[in-house]
């Protein structure tokens, strides 16, 4: 009897801090995803400064890819060994020095290295902060439905690219300094968001492993499913990076509307409804989600290169609504896939490699269009990039056919 009288009054105690560690890190989660989108809408604005060229744009944002790609094999995986905060608190140390570094200075190097270091705290917190989520809903409320970790994680990660370029655009559309008051009030969240971190309740008991990078492979049960999945994610990434790094030059020179406001609404609605598109969809079957994106991706980037060629930011902004949603959905369906083929010891390798392969989707389109403009018109451009996305998606709905067909694979571990 004193058992049970003796667990209600210790619970309080143990998951309150929990409970407030949950959303002082799905704030930083948000923070530091929205920091990374800071300088999608600014773009044009470094374009006019230092005369950048599109290609000189898209290699900016490449750097940012390239920064997540290398944190996440060195680091991504290291906080299961250390502790979650010892990983994060880092990363949002690195996403502060990244802001100062584009105070300082508008030069193309400087915004390299910049990006750089972007990526390289977005590849260490996007990993860590989802496992401290998981983390600290478990304990706040053991037994309890997943739902809240899984919307609350979708929010603040895709959803905080969409409103950090939103903020960033509305804050150098009203400010008499554009290319440093989005950084400045970021990184002040930034901060806030170290001193909640820091008072959060660490999870992870500290372990002695001898240090290795995250494995890459794609040997996790059945190869067609995987590629199927990894071909998703690239096309996915692709529109996402499209989005980050060119489309606000194309809404201020094609479509000649140079608001910055209006550029960071761009990038909103497409990983807005991605956001909202991954939450909504979550009772679907992987068969209807894998539909819905590829449809939806097809659709949205039709009615991009529909709006470029006729000068329709309304045709413009659907069309990255619609590709959005898709993009959403099919990733979600990627990491669905894998999650479930690969063998419980090696899920977080299998979704390591995913996310591997579709960070590099997300920066060779952006960088092959950039070179391109340099040739032909940015129109004709995207309507190639448009092209080419086509024949991905096909080749996505044509591996997820042969994967789920009678010859296919068990997954592994089943």
């Amino acid at each position: 009897m004193s058992m049970l009288l003796d667990a209600p009054a210790a619970r309080p105690a143990t998951s309150r801090p929990h409970g407030r560690g949950f959303w002082a890190v799905a704030f930083a989660f948000l923070v530091s995803m929205a920091y990374s989108t800071v300088p999608s809408p600014l773009f044009p604005l470094y374009v006019a400064r230092e005369g950048l060229s599109t290609f000189a744009v898209t290699v900016v944002f490449a750097a940012f890819a390239a920064g997540v790609v290398i944190s996440l094999v060195l680091a991504g995986h290291v906080s299961d060994w250390v502790g979650r905060k010892k990983i994060l608190l880092p990363a949002l140390g690195l996403e502060i020095v990244s802001a100062a570094l584009f105070l300082t200075s508008t030069a193309l190097p400087v915004l390299v290295v910049a990006r750089v270091v972007n990526g390289l705290g977005v590849g260490m917190i996007a990993a860590t902060a989802t496992a401290y989520l998981h983390d600290l809903h478990t304990r706040h409320r053991p037994g309890a439905s997943p739902r809240r970790f899984e919307v609350v994680s979708t929010a603040a990660n895709i959803g905080g690219l969409g409103i950090g370029a939103l903020l960033a655009g509305a804050l150098a559309q009203y400010s008499a300094t554009p290319l440093s008051t989005p950084y400045v009030v970021l990184a002040a969240l930034l901060a806030v968001a170290v001193v909640a971190v820091a008072l959060t309740p660490e999870t992870v008991v500290r372990q002695r492993v001898s240090y290795r990078p995250q494995r890459i492979s794609a040997d996790h049960g059945d190869r067609r499913t995987y590629f199927a999945a990894a071909a998703g994610a690239v096309s996915s990434f692709a529109v996402f990076g499209v989005f980050s790094s060119v489309s606000t030059g194309f809404v201020a020179g094609e479509l000649h509307h140079p608001s910055r406001t209006l550029a960071g609404l761009v990038v909103f609605t497409v990983f807005g409804g991605a956001a909202l598109a991954q939450t909504a969809t979550g009772g679907l079957s992987l068969t209807a989600r894998r539909a819905t994106g590829l449809g939806g991706q097809a659709a949205g980037v039709l009615l991009v290169v529909a709006g470029m060629h006729t000068t329709s930011l309304a045709l413009f902004l659907l069309g990255g609504a619609i590709a959005g949603v898709g993009a959403g959905v099919q990733f979600k369906a990627s990491v669905g896939a894998v999650a479930a083929m690969a063998a419980p010891a090696r899920r977080g390798e299998a979704l390591a490699s995913l996310f591997f392969i579709a960070y590099l989707g997300m920066s060779l389109p952006s960088l092959s269009i950039g070179l391109a403009t340099r040739y032909v018109a940015p129109t004709t451009a995207m309507t190639w990039f448009a092209a080419a996305l086509l024949v991905l998606l096909g080749a996505v709905a044509a591996l997820s056919r042969r994967a789920a067909g009678p010859g296919a694979a068990r997954p592994a571990g089943r």
